[in-house]
């Protein structure tokens, strides 16, 4: 076994005991508002299980056991590499290794990465420190000292719990921890440290929260879907607000945040919450935040190609939608949706955009049929009807046909009949047309395709 002892430097935020400071990401903004009190001691814990589950808190230090997830990292000096070069924590962190998880806390505290276990003091043995007037007198100033005395008589002066410690010191006991985990769902709160009166100043809150939530994300390899983010109103100086039921009486706010497709990408989310919140009105200053997650889903590996990949420029393409979407409002960003309809004017109709809509699955529609092939680039809503000279359909000048017909036979349960024949046709000026020529003549005249006063109209053209 493998062991890594982290701790909090002392210049780390300076925090003191109560093992909070200012956020470590997204610290520098600026504002008589800026948040304060981010808990880096749960982000610490939260980046280390990104590396083993195997990570518990002893006093103010973490250990890490991480011989069962040296293979996975490539080797025990990748792993190191990950930890506090590529990857590294949200604080600045000293840390020491061993066999067991004591001595690479008794390296780590005395400040001595490489110390052997008989030369270490006695004072970073943690069973040890209640006893050490009375060791000293003994004249046990180190583990190996400590570990000459007879057993039996450690016992009975000091407990069988310094024999059982040093036991496990030295890997002859095994080393029970409980173990952390992360939550299965973020939630976490945010104090200010002043009273916020502007909705879009809270962003320099939610930004502490969202590197908090980068940090659980990357613990559990997940994206997050929809995120709420809620305020707590100073009722004293408010005539209008909404009361909570749940929470005895305080006055709240909520903002719901819904993304298209699960992300890690906390600087988008950034910019959906900083385009919803100019849209708000606080009827008072605002006092505390919360930010959790309503939805989350696991993230896949991804794949790497051999080959050297482009740089991608922008946004994608549903971060745009989002974007649009938050700042003109849901209802004015519009997608198709199909439709389980055989006539090409029915087959999809216009919605209002969703961000359920990129993962969602879509509508059932008509399996594929011969006319598929010859669907155009633009498509009219509604037919427009064509001169005819001469049997000759005309669209600035006459037509020609290249393919067709292909027949469409529908509408027989709606009760609206459509016999049409599609021909793909040429214009000198309009370029390439979707045509159709109706096989229902007008009333009392012979149903036949070779009847001249059958109409032609213009249904789509390609680009």
């Amino acid at each position: 076994m493998h062991w890594i002892a982290v701790q909090r430097a002392p210049e780390a935020g300076g925090a003191g005991a109560s093992g909070r400071a200012s956020g470590a990401e997204g610290s520098r903004g600026t504002g008589a508002a800026a948040p304060v009190l981010v808990d880096v001691d749960t982000a610490l814990a939260w980046w280390a299980l990104r590396f083993t589950p195997l990570v518990a808190r002893v006093e103010s230090a973490l250990v890490l056991e991480v011989s069962g997830s040296e293979r996975l990292f490539g080797g025990r000096s990748a792993l190191l590499q990950r930890l506090f070069e590529t990857d590294p924590p949200p604080v600045a962190l000293n840390h020491a290794q061993g066999a067991t998880s004591l001595l690479a806390l008794a390296r780590l505290w005395a400040q001595v990465p490489d110390a052997p276990l008989a030369a270490l003091p006695l004072h970073t043995l943690a069973a040890a420190r209640p006893h050490l007037p009375t060791l000293m007198r003994l004249g046990c100033g180190n583990w190996g000292q400590l570990r000459a005395l007879p057993r039996g008589g450690l016992v009975r002066r000091f407990g069988a719990a310094l024999v059982d410690a040093l036991d496990r010191a030295y890997g002859t006991r095994p080393e029970p921890y409980p173990w952390l985990t992360v939550p299965e769902v973020f939630d976490a709160p945010l104090e200010l440290s002043a009273a916020v009166e502007s909705a879009p100043a809270l962003l320099f809150g939610a930004r502490r929260l969202l590197a908090q939530l980068l940090v659980w994300l990357r613990a559990r390899q997940r994206g997050v879907l929809t995120l709420e983010l809620l305020w707590e109103l100073d009722a004293r100086r408010s005539n209008a607000l909404h009361v909570d039921a749940h929470h005895r009486g305080t006055a709240q706010g909520r903002l719901e945040l819904r993304t298209a497709q699960a992300t890690q990408d906390m600087q988008h989310l950034q910019r959906l919450l900083g385009e919803q919140l100019a849209q708000v009105t606080l009827p008072a200053p605002v006092l505390y935040l919360r930010l959790r997650t309503l939805q989350t889903q696991a993230l896949g590996g991804e794949s790497h190609s051999l080959l050297p990949e482009d740089l991608r420029k922008g946004d994608s393409l549903h971060q745009t939608l989002e974007r649009l979407g938050a700042r003109l409002g849901r209802d004015q960003i519009l997608c198709v949706q199909p439709q389980a309809r055989h006539l090409p004017e029915q087959m999809q109709v216009w919605q209002p955009w969703q961000p359920q809509s990129g993962t969602g699955k879509p509508a059932s529609v008509p399996a594929a049929g011969s006319h598929a092939e010859f669907l155009p680039t633009w498509l009219l809503s509604t037919p427009q009807a064509l001169a005819v000279q001469q049997q000759q359909p005309q669209y600035h000048g006459p037509l020609t046909l290249l393919a067709g017909p292909q027949r469409l036979e529908t509408g027989w349960l709606e009760g609206e009949v459509a016999l049409r024949d599609y021909f793909v046709a040429r214009s000198a000026q309009a370029g390439m047309l979707w045509i159709y020529r109706e096989r229902l003549a007008a009333a009392g005249q012979k149903n036949t395709s070779a009847n001249p006063s059958l109409r032609w109209y213009l249904h789509g053209l390609f680009a």
